[in-house]
């Protein structure tokens, strides 16, 4: 077979030297190295330079080489083993999945793949908290509802639990948590895990919650977060704090408010705030970086407010399952499940669990871009929002249309007009990326919003795009930009045709209809009105019909 080597070694990808024969245990470890990260290939007779050396004769024969994988590795690794030819030189390249939780030789070695500070990858041992990591990860175990090492009660803060009750009644959390009394809260919470004995240990949860800060700093060593204020690049705030989550939420965001200036717009007989910041999408994204970090990584909980976003980042990459190409849409998968689930019974952050649609509605409500997730990588979640100017206008046409519904737009339509504005055109395939959801589902999309007044539809079902309506455009004070949008679709069409008709001689309307994607009346429209204009001039009738160029274009 032929199939390029890579130019590099990458976290998935391995070279091999196979000169000396590789024993079959540094083979096998490879694999587990692998496995336990991101998965990928191992390419065997293959140096460190990526240049092809051979496969040893014992390994020419690879027809073994998944079988012994197998047999050696715990559990049981299944590889494909491709046989590839580069430039004479055989080689083997052999394809690693990414295991669904942690795997071992069979002599008990753990080992994953990870990149270098100098951005080189290697293959390191898997430690117990790199194992509990990538099981939390998985979902395999939640590390929030386990008993702390050395914890007792008297690590519990009173201040704390009545701070916990009073966020309660702040957030509009679950009040019969407030009928409880201490023991029972703490079971209600899963702050404490009972042992078998009848005594009770704090949790994880029950220390990030209610636990006092110096227990917090002996027994979970890995918590800590920061608020800086960067402006243009200087540092005008800068603080690291190890709070228990509830008072951490507090003190960020009274410390965040001085920085986060607010107008207001006046919409009929009510002010509407218009802050830089929505303040609710500012605490569901600081409590989902508390909530979801990874309790294993060293590395601080950071919010960072630079001259134009927000950045919100936290240790420990998105949990298996979720990626950047479904976060709006996958069902809630919390790193830390038992915390997660006490979040929301107190009410902090959203209790249906989407709390992603919490923070695109903090911004795109203003008219600003959509969150941006583009820098999350395997380590960090990073969360970055736009801080630019808000569009007034655009702010109060939504209001006045959710007034209308007495209802919330939905998130769809947030995000379709969000395109909208960015791109000015949108076909129903682009939106359906946007949104994460089918083509069918953003159909539905614009022609709702079709029917709102807030979009038009141009051009014939195949080719059809979506632009703002007249009335937006009128609304926001640039009805220059509606007619040249609304304008060009026409002047292309017409130019198209022309151009056809110069290099073939002449054009028919089913021709028109492919060439410019229009229905048959549209097609219709457009070359009536270029025949009336003396652009083309219509030879024949009925079926025979054909165009050619008018006057004014020949002369």
């Amino acid at each position: 077979m032929n199939l390029p080597i890579p130019k590099v070694e990458s976290l998935t990808v391995e070279f091999k030297s196979d000169r000396k024969r590789l024993p079959d245990t540094e083979l096998v470890e490879a694999v587990v190295c692998l496995a336990n990260a991101e998965g990928g290939e191992l390419w065997l007779g293959v140096e460190d330079d990526g240049t092809p050396t051979g496969l040893h004769p014992d390994h020419r024969l690879l027809a073994g080489l998944a079988g012994m994988v197998a047999a050696r590795t715990s559990p049981s690794v299944n590889v494909s083993v491709l046989a590839v030819e580069v430039g004479g030189v055989a080689v083997a390249c052999i394809r690693v999945p990414k295991a669904q939780g942690e795997v071992a030789t069979q002599g008990g070695v753990y080992l994953r793949r990870r990149i270098k500070h100098d951005g080189t990858p290697e293959c390191a041992p898997m430690l117990p908290h790199d194992r509990t990591s990538r099981a939390s990860s998985f979902g395999l175990v939640d590390v929030s509802a386990q008993p702390v090492a050395g914890a007792t009660l008297a690590d519990f803060d009173p201040l704390e639990r009545e701070r916990l009750r009073q966020a309660v009644q702040q957030y509009g959390g679950d009040r019969v948590l407030l009928e409880l009394d201490d023991e029972a809260l703490d079971g209600a919470l899963g702050l404490t895990a009972r042992q078998p004995d009848g005594s009770r240990l704090p949790t994880l949860t029950g220390l990030l919650l209610v636990g006092r800060e110096a227990a917090l700093q002996q027994r979970v060593p890995t918590h800590e977060f920061a608020f800086q204020v960067l402006a243009q690049q200087a540092v005008k705030f800068n603080e690291f704090r190890r709070y228990p989550l509830l008072k951490a939420v507090d003190w960020l965001e009274t410390n965040f408010r001085p920085y986060n200036p607010e107008e207001e717009l006046q919409v009929g007989l009510f002010r509407v705030p218009v802050p830089l910041v929505d303040m609710g999408a500012f605490r569901e994204a600081v409590a989902n970086a508390l909530i979801h970090r990874d309790y294993h990584r060293l590395g601080a909980m950071h919010v960072r407010l630079e001259d134009d976003a927000l950045v919100v980042s936290n240790p420990g990459g998105l949990v298996d399952g979720v990626t950047l190409a479904n976060l709006l849409v996958t069902e809630p998968r919390p790193r830390n499940r038992a915390l997660a689930d006490a979040m929301k019974r107190i009410g902090v952050v959203e209790r249906s669990g989407r709390g992603v649609d919490t923070i695109y509605r903090g911004l795109l409500k203003f008219g600003r871009p959509a969150p941006d997730y583009s820098r999350t990588d395997a380590q960090n979640v990073v969360l970055r929002l736009p801080t630019g100017p808000a569009d007034l206008e655009f702010r109060r046409l939504v209001v006045d249309e959710e007034r209308r519904r007495n209802a919330e737009l939905p998130i769809d339509s947030l995000i379709a007009l969000g395109a909208l504005r960015e791109l000015k055109r949108l076909t129903v395939e682009e939106l359906a990326e946007r949104i994460q959801r089918d083509v069918a589902s953003a159909k539905r999309t614009l022609e709702a919003l079709t029917e709102a007044g807030f979009v038009e539809a141009h051009g014939a079902t195949r080719g059809r795009t979506y632009m703002l309506s007249a009335a937006v455009y009128g609304a926001v004070a640039d009805k220059a930009a509606y007619t040249r949008q609304a304008g060009f679709a026409p002047i292309q069409h017409e130019q198209m045709v022309l151009s056809y008709v110069r290099q073939h001689g002449r054009i028919k309307r089913a021709e028109v209809m492919e060439l410019c994607r229009l229905s048959e009346w549209q097609a219709k429209y457009l070359l009536k009105r270029m025949n009336a204009a003396g652009s083309i001039v219509l030879n024949g009738s009925g079926k025979s019909a054909v165009y050619v160029l008018g006057a004014i274009q020949t002369g």
